[in-house]
């Protein structure tokens, strides 16, 4: 018996006349995605991907758990093929729904009859294989309402498929369908999650972040590390630009207001992503900020630090509270890493009293008080880039 996995598409599948391009990128990222697994065929059609694995010793089950975390995809499924006669039908659906049934109570069979040559109509399929299963597993009974299993039918164009079990995708576009933007990637929780949301929306990320020895740690920075390569699952592959910080973050401590540390600090970290950025063809920054959260992030303080960029920055959390920012991270599982005890450059030189509602005017000169251009020049050039795989 031969069986498949049927890759089903969210809203990739309105995109009229550009279809094609989201559909043949998506077929890529599927592939890289389960090239170690073995070898494949990946075939498109009725805005759904086949694929098929080409050797019997293929972990099924693995494929799905990779395919799954691929954004362009609404739901997926484990399909047995089938003739498209309704007698082959019918035996591969009692030998292969055996086991999901023998331990089921309730069911109901739905049948998508997209091939209209089919000599049997949608209900007619319904009522025929219902009756069958009923009689092969006389335990059950018909629930159309909530059942605990749904057996599907699909009769296609080459082939009839059936299945019981729809599995969620991930949804959003196809990864590299929208573009790049760098992502400021500290060891928290929020930036994380910011990377996954905005990768979601079909955008390849690359990843920034800052160090500053002796004041953070080599654990501090295996840390975000480790996040990196997490969101690798969902993301692709990540290139990692970690940028050294300590003399830029003592040049502020010895020539700003201590109330304007954080801003300052934001501000000149924007700088240094924006020209990384534009060396790695990145079209915007990506923050894991969340209007409120903290002083550095009320509306007052993004003013502050966006009047530094010269290209768009996208806050995806910007909304979100944090029991749901936790909830995502979980969810991705880089909460755990996250709330490791190793601290990152943010929390260096924190003000006792920072800033809630700067002034921009204020900011502006305070900044201008000390020449920080040639510590952005040598953190540019002293920037450390590492590639981390796409991972399981």
């Amino acid at each position: 018996m031969r069986e498949i996995v049927l890759v089903k598409y969210g809203e990739m599948a309105l995109k009229g006349l550009n279809k094609k391009t989201f559909e043949d990128m998506l077929i890529k990222n599927i592939k890289r995605r389960i090239k170690s697994l073995g070898q494949f065929e990946l075939t498109s059609a009725q805005s759904t991907t086949y694929i098929i694995p080409l050797s019997d010793d293929i972990d099924l089950e693995e494929v799905v758990e990779r395919v799954k975390k691929i954004f362009g995809i609404a739901a997926l499924c484990r399909a047995c093929v089938c003739e498209k006669d309704f007698g082959d039908i019918t035996e591969k659906s009692i030998e292969y729904l055996r086991d999901i049934l023998g331990s089921a109570k309730t069911f109901k069979v739905n049948a998508k009859r997209s091939d209209k040559a089919f000599p049997m109509k949608s209900p007619e399929i319904c009522m025929e294989l219902g009756g069958i299963l009923l009689e092969k597993f006389p335990h059950l009974t018909v629930d159309v309402k909530n059942p605990e299993i749904t057996v599907t039918v699909e009769i296609r164009d080459t082939n009839a498929y059936v299945h019981a079990e729809n599995i969620k995708g991930a949804g959003g576009l196809p990864v590299g369908s929208s573009g790049k933007a760098l992502l400021l990637l500290s060891g928290g929780i929020d930036s994380p999650v910011a990377g996954y949301m905005i990768a979601k929306r079909g955008v390849q990320i690359a990843a920034i972040h800052y160090v500053s020895p002796p004041y953070t740690s080599d654990r501090a920075q295996l840390k975000v590390e480790m996040l990196a390569q997490k969101l690798t699952a969902y993301c692709g592959g990540i290139a990692f630009y970690c940028v050294p910080f300590t003399e830029i973050q003592e040049a502020i401590k010895d020539n700003c207001p201590e109330e304007f540390f954080t801003i300052i600090m934001r501000r000149l970290m924007m700088e240094i992503a924006q020209r990384i950025a534009a060396k790695d063809n990145c079209l915007a920054l990506v923050t894991g900020e969340s209007i409120g959260q903290v002083a550095s992030q009320t509306m007052a303080a993004m003013v502050c630090t966006d009047a530094v960029c010269r290209i768009p920055v996208f806050r995806p959390c910007i909304g979100m509270d944090k029991t749901e920012i936790i909830e995502t991270a979980r969810k991705i599982d880089t909460f755990d890493i996250s709330i490791e005890p190793y601290e990152d450059c943010c929390t260096v030189f924190t003000p006792r009293h920072p800033k809630v509602r700067p002034k921009l005017a204020d900011i502006e000169k305070a900044q201008s008080s000390f020449d920080f251009e040639p510590l952005i020049e040598q953190a540019v050039e002293g920037t450390e880039m590492k590639t981390f795989q796409l991972g399981n």
